[in-house]
């Protein structure tokens, strides 16, 4: 069980999972549906399953890319710690657990289940053929929130959309930001990267750009539901974790690339979801 965490970078459900609640409560809250603990631990597993199946398969299929990369010749597969063999069972095993759980959510949720996993699988095929992997990437995560809103209403709506958007903005900003790291070697490897197409300089300000529109998606709710001065908190807090990200990594200087990437989106992820929460209860209670 641990060499298999330890594949799929368990910890870094932190970025999605907060988003996921975002969803599941705003579907609560806002309309006739009471909250029930066994449709939010079916939530909880489709999180997992889905996270297990994309990260697993991200590492089955590049394993021999991340053999010839220095920064990634020490991950599980090219390591020897997982064979290739395990990890695509494992892909295969969370991919029907991920379908077996919506089918116990709802209908909808069922139907919509292949889309998922096309979304979160295909993202590992993009890198070979397109710069806009980091977007794809970004739409995978951004799945959380409106996924979470329809297994408790089964229907859409626009306020979760904006969080998904929010998502998708903010993953695909600081995925670009992680991959600075790697822009000589997707150079190199023929790979396609937003750093290795346009340079460090250039990716940095898209990813800017991004961040922008991830701050303006949490932002617009406020004009379509009530909110508490906790979850301006919640904004401010999140919208100063995304400058922080762009403080920290300069075109001229990488060496906080991680800090930037795990430490302060972790923070921004665990902190926001957590304001949107006690915003909810406080207004709720």
């Amino acid at each position: 069980m641990k060499k298999y965490f330890s594949l799929v970078l368990f910890a870094h459900s932190v970025f999605a999972l907060p988003f996921a609640l975002i969803g599941f409560f705003l579907g609560v809250t806002t309309t006739q549906n009471p909250f029930n603990w066994y449709l939010f631990a079916l939530v909880i597993l489709c999180m997992v399953f889905a996270r297990n199946a994309a990260m697993a398969f991200n590492r089955y299929l590049d394993r021999n890319i991340d053999a010839k990369n220095p920064r990634t010749v020490m991950r599980d597969i090219p390591a020897g710690k997982v064979s290739a063999a395990e990890a695509l069972t494992f892909v295969i095993v969370n991919c029907v657990l991920f379908v077996i759980a919506t089918a116990f959510i709802n209908t909808l949720c069922l139907y919509l289940s292949p889309i998922a996993l096309f979304v979160v699988l295909f993202y590992s095929y993009t890198k070979r053929f397109t710069a806009l992997c980091h977007l794809v990437l970004g739409l995978g995560l951004a799945l959380a929130p409106i996924g979470a809103y329809i297994a408790v209403t089964g229907a859409f709506n626009i306020v979760p959309l904006f969080y998904s958007f929010a998502v998708l903005f903010w993953v695909s900003g600081f995925d670009i930001i992680y991959a600075l790291q790697d822009e000589k070697f997707d150079r190199e490897q023929k790979l396609h990267s937003i750093p290795a197409t346009l340079g460090i300089k250039n990716a940095l300000r898209l990813s800017v750009i991004l961040h922008v529109f991830s701050a303006l998606c949490v932002i617009l709710p406020l004009f379509f539901a009530e909110f508490s001065w906790v979850y301006y908190i919640g904004i401010a807090f999140f919208c100063a974790m995304l400058t922080y990200q762009h403080l920290l990594v300069k075109p001229n200087d990488i060496s906080k690339v991680d800090r930037a990437f795990a430490t302060t989106n972790g923070y921004a992820s665990v902190i926001f979801a957590a304001c949107f929460l006690i915003d909810t209860f406080l207004r709720t209670r």
